[in-house]
């Protein structure tokens, strides 16, 4: 049996209180935060860098998923690292050598990740699946917070789900399955039931004035996949 995560992205929280909104919606129910970087080169928008992860670290103990939509990436990960993240994953498209990166990211004590666009092959993932801790799939464009879910990527979920089953068949540990983008209530179980077990939802909870009252339908629907 899964264990579900749920982990709000900060793209939608009210970035004048960030550190209120951080402990807000981990009271509220949720397992991560989790933090988009975008550099206005990788993708068209301009967002947080390492001080505002530094900065909202002391305001809880959940992890923290660092997404970085960047290229180039090294740079930025030793930073990331030192900043408070737990998880770093970042785009193939913005590493010249992504075993190198992932590499990186474990020396620097933080688990690492992949993420893949919705015309991204999951294919570079074929010599890399000792490495990855994580694997996420983005259900929309990266770059924007508040666009709707990309159907077709329930089937890259199922086939990554697939990779991760066969992979740790195999040789064991542990590898989560993360999905960014149009999730929310309405088709969270859906996304669940392709294979996913960590959901990143942004407007769907920061959008909303009661955020428990969210998180908990969440739970109610992931409960019907379970």
């Amino acid at each position: 049996m899964r264990n579900f995560r749920i982990a709000p992205s900060l793209l939608s929280a009210d970035f004048a209180c960030l550190g209120q909104e951080v402990r807000d919606v981990i009271a509220a129910g949720a397992d991560i935060i989790h933090f988009d970087v975008m550099d206005n080169h990788y993708v068209p928008n301009l967002t947080v860098g390492p001080l505002v992860c530094e900065a909202i670290r002391p305001h809880t103990q959940a992890p923290i998923d660092v997404h970085l939509m960047v290229k180039p990436v090294d740079s930025l990960v030793p930073m990331f690292a030192k900043a408070g993240a737990d998880i770093i994953t970042f785009h193939p498209e913005g590493s010249e050598h992504i075993d190198r990166t992932l590499g990186l990211i474990k020396e620097n004590g933080c688990k690492a990740g992949l993420v893949f666009n919705p015309a991204t092959p999951l294919s570079w993932l074929d010599h890399v699946m000792d490495k990855v801790d994580m694997i996420l799939i983005m259900s929309v464009n990266p770059g924007f917070g508040g666009q709707k879910f990309i159907p077709h990527a329930l089937e890259k979920v199922r086939e990554a789900r697939r990779r991760i089953d066969e992979y740790t068949a195999g040789h064991g540990g542990e590898i989560w399955l993360e999905v960014d983008g149009g999730v929310k209530v309405d088709n969270i179980a859906e996304v669940a039931a392709a294979g996913a077990d960590t959901f990143v939802a942004g407007s769907a909870i920061f959008g909303q004035p009661d955020y428990p009252s969210v998180i908990a339908a969440m739970r109610a629907e992931l409960a019907k996949s379970a």
